[in-house]
């Protein structure tokens, strides 16, 4: 049976959004975990943190300053850790491309240094989050998580005897997260009038909460090389503006540069790697260790169709503008 009891476990970028609800749902879930291991840089937002989850009442709790692209920090945060959760990134569109090298090393370097990290202390598992913007990218940020993506991949290749996994976990838009578009329109409908890019744009969905249930899954089953796909709703952009502002005005502002009028997250080019399962796809590596099709029987999946593809404007499931409302109402309170 899968437990982090007597586990540690470190997540890098652990202030953000998903990494304290990743640490909410780990301690109520797993309650005798060995050690809790917030990695990040802002001392700030782990004093903040740690006024909610203090090492007094979590004796398992770790804070850890420091930056995925200094190795040797990541090093001395790695020492006797047995799971790690990649989730630090930089990932605001317009700075990535204004700042592109800064983002190239935060996204595709410090990557580099959590696989050769993990590698050289021991770690036995590590899950990489991505994002669906990785899937044929029009922009740096989407770009740097690709990179980010196969090197990950890759790393299965050149771990040698270690007994050591690397795995991704690429999803949608994290309703309510910091800087998504669901606080940004609560924020605005306060001044009557939301701006929306494009009447025509939709968004995968998907909440804090499954986002970490989704790794977790990922933790427990990943056989190494493989990303992780939820099949998740998708929204209408008007239709969540009606949910968040059903009094204000829209106002169609134009496309930003570096973005996309639906997103994927499966491309027709991955359909040749992809395999379905009930509630989730599964891109395999080109090159792949283990026997796909042992993996197919395992968990009860089949291979998609060539040139499918998992987009969100062609999407089956949808949320209406009363059920944003409600998800609204439990996940950005």
């Amino acid at each position: 049976m899968f437990s982090l009891n007597n586990k540690s476990v470190l997540v890098t970028g652990g202030t953000g959004s998903f990494g304290k609800k990743f640490v909410e749902i780990v301690l109520k879930k797993y309650p005798q975990i060995k050690r809790l291991i917030i990695f990040s840089r802002d001392e700030l937002k782990q004093f903040e943190m740690s006024q909610v989850f203090s090492d007094k009442k979590y004796p398992s709790i770790r804070y850890f300053i420091g930056d995925v692209r200094d190795i040797n920090r990541l090093k001395r945060a790695f020492e006797d850790v047995d799971y790690v959760i990649h989730a630090a990134a930089l990932k605001q569109v317009p700075t990535a491309e204004y700042n592109p090298f800064e983002c190239i090393q935060t996204n595709i370097m410090g990557a580099q240094n959590v696989i050769n990290a993990s590698l050289d202390c021991g770690v036995q598992k590590v899950i990489a989050l991505s994002t669906d913007k990785a899937a044929a990218p029009i922009n740096l940020y989407g770009a740097s998580k690709l990179c980010s993506d196969k090197l990950f991949i890759a790393a299965n290749n050149m771990k040698g005897k270690r007994d050591i996994l690397f795995s991704v976990v690429r999803y949608g838009n994290v309703m309510g997260s910091r800087g998504s578009v669901v606080p940004f329109f609560l924020n605005k409908s306060k001044e009557g009038v939301l701006p929306i890019t494009d009447k025509e744009m939709t968004r995968f969905n998907i909440t804090l909460s499954e986002g970490v249930d989704f790794v977790l899954y990922a933790l427990e089953h990943a056989w190494g090389g493989e990303i992780f796909v939820p099949k998740l709703p998708s929204y209408h952009i008007t239709d969540l503006a009606q949910a968040i502002g059903p009094h204000c005005n829209q106002k169609v502002i134009g496309i930003r540069a570096g973005e996309k009028i639906h997103e994927e997250m499966v491309t027709t080019s991955d359909s040749y790697n992809t395999i379905e399962f009930s509630k989730y796809f599964v891109i395999i590596p080109n090159t792949c260790l283990w026997d796909s099709e042992k993996f197919i029987k395992t968990f009860k999946g089949k291979w998609v169709k060539k040139g499918f593809s998992y987009n969100s404007g062609t999407n089956t499931k949808w949320l209406s503008v009363n059920e944003l409302s409600q998800l609204i109402k439990i996940n950005a309170s």
